[in-house]
């Protein structure tokens, strides 16, 4: 057996399609153009990558694109004062600052002033409380992107046994919640889990999102398995450069995985994806328009 690989660039495509007709339709029928606004403080080259790279979705989304480049050495009051200058802007309806901040910075400070109906990125204490509760929330963009994935092969994921390998607040509590959300049964696990391989020995979905190059082996894989990996590592490569692996063995899962994400190509395109996504939900919850499904 060989695994089938899931596309995360032809699935981040399809949705990023229907979010571009749908911001059509509302602007038709509706004079409501959806709007981001993307924070960037200082000159992370990685940080920047993505900027420019929400910006053209943004855009090509058929959206409005507010980008504010501040310097490293910003204020904390400053940076807060443009946040609530966005809070107050009715053009924008999703609000995203890159992180990571730097260290002067108090990152949980900055994400709590964030209006929580436009915190797009999903890490609003309000917006993690709702999503615990099993009520509507705007979820992290990647734990999202994850749920699509899984359901490009799974219709549902009714009972199905899971585990989570990572418990950060960007990606495995949340991830967490919205498995629980489509009554999976959920393991997390972690750096104090014992019998990690035998965790995911059962497990019909495994999520690999702890940040450790190719910690997962093949031979932890149930047979037949969905493997979504989140990991992106870089790793030294035999031309003296390096190249980007994930959390999982690639090679060793392919031959016993039934589906599995690639790294690059998989989770990473649709994290990018799903923000677009958001942004369409929190503009039309802020015009009173109901809310549609990602997947």
């Amino acid at each position: 057996m060989t695994a089938r690989i899931i596309d995360g660039k032809a699935i981040a495509a399809e949705l990023r399609a229907r979010v571009a007709d749908e911001v059509a339709r509302v602007k038709r029928e509706h004079g409501l153009t959806p709007g981001l606004a993307v924070v960037l403080v200082g000159h992370d080259p990685a940080s920047e990558v993505y900027v420019r790279s929400k910006h053209t979705q943004t855009q090509a989304a058929g959206m409005a694109s507010f980008e504010h480049r501040l310097p490293a050495d910003v204020s904390q009051d400053d940076l807060l004062k443009l946040i609530g200058t966005l809070n107050a802007d009715p053009a924008v309806h999703g609000i995203l600052v890159q992180l990571p901040l730097p260290k002067s910075l108090d990152t949980e400070t900055v994400i709590n002033a964030i209006d929580p109906a436009k915190d797009v990125d999903g890490l609003h204490p309000n917006n993690a409380g709702r999503l615990a509760g099993g009520l509507a929330a705007l979820s992290p963009c990647t734990p999202l992107g994850c749920i699509i994935l899984t359901k490009s092969v799974h219709s549902s994921l009714e009972g199905m046994n899971a585990v989570v390998i990572g418990r950060s607040n960007l990606v495995g509590r949340p991830l967490l919640q919205l498995l629980l959300n489509e009554n999976a049964t959920v393991t997390i696990a972690h750096s104090r889990s014992r019998d990690l391989a035998q965790l995911c020995a059962r497990a019909d979905l495994v999520y690999a999102a702890v940040g450790r190059a190719e910690m997962v082996r093949g031979d932890w894989i149930k047979p037949g398995a969905t493997v979504i990996d989140v990991g992106i590592n870089r790793v030294p490569a035999a031309d003296g450069k390096s190249r980007l692996v994930g959390d999982v063995a690639f090679a060793e899962a392919l031959p016993v995985a039934g589906h599995l994400t690639p790294v690059p190509g998989g989770v990473g395109p649709m994290t990018v994806a799903c923000l677009m996504f958001n942004t369409l939900q929190a503009a039309r919850r802020a015009s009173g328009l109901a809310v549609t499904a990602a997947d």
